[in-house]
């Protein structure tokens, strides 16, 4: 079983999802950081709880070489898209977009399956490939 199949268990038995895990480097240090979503929200006490749970496992598994700090929390209103269960759970959000040698975009996500994505731009939808993104990203318009 890989770390992160391990990591979405433990997130699931507190009623949770595995959003998606990313190491990255700030001021010196290492931070592994597990995003997690739920229906109703993600509040403190459950980012606590997981974290709790995940650091003695981690402790034994480590995810990274090296020390490193463990972060446990939402991906927040403008997270990144990654694969087509993030697109899936965006519909009805907003999200902008690089199109592979075209340009950028942005519009409301409409559906979204495993091939790809529709999204209405100015009044008209516009089916996507996933294929064919090099990025993407919800926005909140405030």
């Amino acid at each position: 079983m890989s770390i992160n199949s391990s990591i979405e268990k433990i997130v699931k038995s507190y009623g949770a999802n595995l959003y998606g895990t990313e190491t990255i480097n700030e001021s010196g240090n290492t931070i592994f950081r597990v995003y997690i979503t739920k229906d109703g929200g993600v509040d403190l006490d459950l980012c606590a709880e997981i974290s709790n749970e995940l650091s003695p496992f981690l402790d034994v598994n480590s995810p990274v070489d090296g020390a490193y700090y463990l972060e446990v929390s939402s991906p927040g209103i403008e997270r990144k898209l990654e694969n087509p269960t993030h697109f899936m759970s965006a519909i009805g959000e907003r999200v902008k977009f690089k199109i592979n040698g075209e340009g950028k975009a942005k519009g409301v996500i409409i559906s979204a399956n495993e091939i790809g994505f529709e999204v209405k731009i100015k009044k008209e939808k516009h089916f996507f490939k996933y294929k064919d993104i090099s990025k993407a990203k919800t926005y909140y318009e405030w």
